[in-house]
């Protein structure tokens, strides 16, 4: 009876249905203290027949990393599957007997995988070729984007976490080290993963007896010291966690550049004498090697399997790009025409940055069910839909809702932040009908609503039915 009630209320709070509120989903909103007007919920069937659900379709909602779906959407059908962005290394100077009398450049075009192996490629290619020796400096061009720089503890008081990087016309292996924590008799070894000719690492950092919480990472604090290439790690480590791996971002962009250049080079039996430093390749320089990124159709897998908030950004200020230097305006202009292009009209909509990673963005549910109807249309839908997490079994959804109707029937994306919890995508019922599936949860209790969420996507597989 109380849960009978409770399901009463949440659509009387609410404007009209298309359908009522599942039970299921209304009664683990009620256990989440969550209230109906705090919730959006569409679930439209994409052979255009009336919508199962919609309740506060038109409400604005900050949407997380669900945000992701417009930015990747429109990348794909703007850019098409097939788009590359290429990094390009210059001389100024002609090779004479292995030695580059002059600097090398790297110049990068925005590319938002451009990870250690494809640097390493990129100075083989040059060591094939026979440089030995650069005699100048290596000169780092960003050019492609004109942005500011970003405080990145602005968001969120994490500093070095990766997701706070910012955007990079030449982002190099993410700006993060990979660190692996290994608990041993009382201490905690720190072993340095990524290549770093440069970073020297201080570790005061002890075991402790304690269990291993979801929060582990908390309890290490990490702090660079004034000579700008020490880091201290101290605090404590859970012994219980075992070896664990940790990604920080603790430098600046050209400091970790530096130090992962430097490294490659030296391996590859190269020297350097100069630095490694920022500026323009040249008017006359030869460009001598290029390293081509995987395709979009594998950039917007990562991006949306994983929820990489660095990756949207970079392909967001891709869209501004066009041509030239991306800026954040540019971006939004240019996919606010393509939404005109495609009679999609959002007046809601507000993009910060493209990746949901932001306290500004928002959208409504219904446009985000009008967004994923329309792309289920579009030519690029298998690149877009397989790049989604596959409910129960990859990317964010792995650990949801296994072993229940939903398991491997939906491709979903998620997100999370601070008051906030979502879910956007397609889901496949018991009879074969495919629905798109929107769920914003925007409340200081949102953290508790991942259960409504999971009750909706059951429900959908399920055929809309409670049992």
């Amino acid at each position: 009876m109380f849960r009978f009630l409770a399901l009463l209320l949440l659509i009387a709070a609410g404007p009209a249905l298309a359908g009522p509120l599942p039970a299921t989903v209304a009664g683990a909103l009620n256990d989440a203290r969550i209230p109906a007007t705090a919730v959006a919920i569409v679930v439209r069937p994409l052979d255009g027949a009336t919508p199962l659900v919609e309740h506060n379709p038109d409400a604005p909602m900050n949407p997380a990393s669900v945000m992701k779906l417009l930015t990747t959407y429109a990348a794909l059908d703007l850019l098409g599957p097939a788009h590359t962005w290429a990094t390009d290394a210059w001389i100024d100077a002609p090779a004479v007997d292995g030695v580059v009398d002059g600097n090398m450049y790297l110049q990068g075009s925005g590319s938002p995988r451009f990870v250690a192996e494809d640097l390493w490629n990129l100075l083989r290619r040059l060591r094939v070729r026979g440089i030995r020796h650069i005699a100048g400096d290596v000169v780092l061009d960003r050019g492609v984007f004109d942005v500011p720089r970003i405080d990145p503890g602005a968001f969120d008081a994490k500093p070095m976490r990766p997701y706070n990087v910012g955007p990079d016309g030449l982002l190099i292996d993410f700006q993060t080290l990979r660190f692996t924590l290994q608990p041993d008799l009382g201490r905690t070894r720190v072993l340095l993963e990524t290549p770093n000719a440069v970073l020297v690492i201080d570790n005061r950092l002890r075991s402790s007896d304690e269990p291993c919480r979801s929060d582990w990472k908390d309890r290490i604090r990490t702090q660079l010291a004034g000579d700008g290439r020490t880091l201290e790690f101290s605090g404590h480590y859970p012994a219980a966690c075992g070896e664990k791996t940790l990604n920080l971002a603790p430098l600046s962009a050209d400091a970790q550049a530096d130090g992962l250049i430097r490294a490659l080079w030296r391996e590859l039996g190269g020297t350097l004498a100069g630095r490694v430093r920022s500026g323009s390749v040249p008017a006359g320089a030869q460009r001598v090697a290029r390293q081509e990124s995987p395709p979009l159709a594998d950039v917007v897998r990562d991006i949306n399997k994983f929820s990489n908030n660095v990756m949207a950004r970079q392909l967001f200020l891709t869209l501004g790009n066009d041509t030239a230097p991306a800026t954040p305006e540019r971006a939004r202009a240019r996919l606010a025409g393509w939404l005109t292009a495609r009679r999609l009209d959002f007046p809601e909509l507000v993009v910060d940055n493209g990746s949901g990673l932001s306290r500004s963005e928002r959208i409504s549910a219904g446009s985000l069910g009008r967004l994923l109807a329309d792309a289920w249309r579009n030519p690029v839908m298998p690149e877009f839909m397989s790049s989604l997490p596959v409910v129960g079994v990859d990317g964010t959804m792995k650990k949801r809702l296994n072993g229940s109707p939903a398991s491997g029937r939906a491709h979903i994306k998620s997100g999370s932040l601070e008051g906030v919890r979502s879910a956007a995508g397609y889901a496949l019922d018991a009879q074969g009908r495919r629905y798109a599936v929107v769920c914003l949860i925007n409340h200081p209790q949102a953290a508790a609503g991942g259960a409504a969420i999971d009750a909706l996507l059951a429900w959908v597989a399920r055929g809309g039915r409670d049992d």
